[in-house]
């Protein structure tokens, strides 16, 4: 009996088929002949840029001149100096088919009315779920939504010599705050360095700066101020660092954290509906008790996995929603951690999202682009003075999928939905 797990015998059997061992060895060597000549890179786009770069494509990828027609169309090139400060070598446009769910009744601290989503995707069944989810929570009267809290971390790295300067480094920071605060806000009209939190590990020393950071999703903002806030420890500290970093991957920018989950990053938003049980028995098909029985399962789940936070599928509603209103799609990695909630209320079904680490602005990054900033000007949510609303407009899109994909799981729909949506059976 072999005592290698199956995945592993599996997995040799796989590659045993592919290659025999010289043929692979062969294969997987390093090639230093005839390397090819990297493409120059090009920060500032324009028309010109553009025909240079697929020239350059063209003299050595087959298909370069096919491709180009739908890549760089007559409106990418017309385009192109639109997309100097979000791109580099701009080569064109992609273009992602969106759908609209909706209209989402959102009755927020911020975000008050009846709203319609854009979701950008390439995956099938996903508009339906979230406009289910959406017409089901309408119905209901709407989905109550609070921003809770705000602030985006930067987090940079100090090493010492010993614990002693550490320590000492850390009292000269608690002596400088003020010093410290303006050296950042000196950079930013609109962010504001609102708590600087030392944590020493032996000789490092981490700087946990949160900032505000306006209408902006603000990472590029709170890099910058942080980096002068840096600069200014480095001109005037007497315990002097024996090197520092900008960030010491502390702070949980693009990843999913239990920082983040604790004390979060971005906007924390909490959103909630009670759906009665008419309205799911009509519309969901299925019973509040059919959910809370599954929602018991994937509670389980998550905690045996591992999961941070425990939810079905923010990622879904995330990347969709990000993609199509220009926020920093990698953001998905830490704006999915929070918990979903189902709890029954005299027969009916309460449930909520809390999202402590939603990123996302409605000035600066993406959001000037044409398309982009088009899907943000049909929520009503373009510009100064926004933000907050399109947090809350972003958690209740996610309870919407919360109830959609529960819903859909318990009932025994989900499988259907998705072969008939993506694959056209009846």
């Amino acid at each position: 009996m072999s005592i290698l797990p199956a995945i592993v015998r599996n997995r040799l059997e796989v590659l045993r088929a592919l290659l025999d061992p010289s043929l692979a060895a062969e294969r997987l060597r390093p090639r230093l002949d005839e390397l090819p000549k990297s493409l120059r890179l090009e920060a500032r786009a324009s028309a010109a840029q553009l025909e240079r770069l697929w020239s350059r494509l063209s003299a050595t990828a087959p298909k370069a001149k096919a491709v180009k027609k739908i890549l760089a169309d007559p409106t990418a090139i017309a385009d192109a100096e639109t997309f100097s400060k979000n791109i580099e070598n701009y080569a064109g446009t992609i273009k992602v088919p969106f759908g609209i769910a909706g209209p989402l009744r959102i009755n927020g601290l911020h975000a008050h009315g009846d709203y319609f989503i854009p979701l950008a995707t390439t995956e099938a069944a996903l508009v339906a779920s979230y406009a289910r989810g959406a017409q089901v929570a309408t119905k209901a009267g709407g989905v109550s939504a609070a921003l809770l809290s705000e602030g985006v971390l930067r987090s940079p790295a100090f090493i010492f010599a010993d614990l002693l300067e550490a320590g000492a480094f850390v009292n000269w920071i608690a002596h400088n705050e003020e010093a410290l605060k303006a050296a950042a806000e000196s950079t930013t009209r609109y962010g504001k360095l609102f708590s600087l939190e030392p944590y020493i590990d032996g000789e490092i020393v981490f700087l946990l700066c949160r900032y505000s950071t306006g209408d902006a999703s603000g990472q590029n903002m709170v890099t910058i101020a942080t980096e002068a806030l840096c600069r200014h420890i480095a001109s005037a500290c007497p315990i002097a660092a024996r090197r520092w970093y900008i960030e010491g991957n502390f702070s949980g920018d693009k990843k999913a954290t239990f920082l983040g989950l604790l004390t979060g990053r971005g906007r924390k938003v909490t959103a909630s509906i009670i759906l009665p049980k008419a309205h799911i028995e009509k519309y969901l098909r299925t019973t509040p008790g059919e959910m809370l029985d599954y929602a018991r399962v994937a509670n389980l789940g998550a905690r045996l996995n591992g999961q941070i936070g425990a939810q079905g599928h923010y990622a879904n509603g995330l990347a969709a929603f990000y993609i199509a209103t220009g926020q920093d799609a990698a953001c998905v990695a830490e704006s999915a951690v929070g918990s979903t909630r189902m709890e029954d209320r005299s027969g009916d079904l309460f449930m909520s999202v809390t999202m402590p680490n939603i990123l996302v602005g409605t000035v600066g990054g993406g959001t000037g682009l044409p398309s982009q900033n088009a899907a943000l000007s049909l929520l009503g949510l373009q510009g100064p003075g926004h933000a907050a609303a399109l947090a809350e407009v972003t958690a209740a899109l996610c309870l919407c999928g919360e109830i959609s994909i529960m819903a859909a799981i318990a009932s025994g729909q989900f499988t259907h939905a998705h072969g008939k949506l993506a694959r056209g059976v009846s």
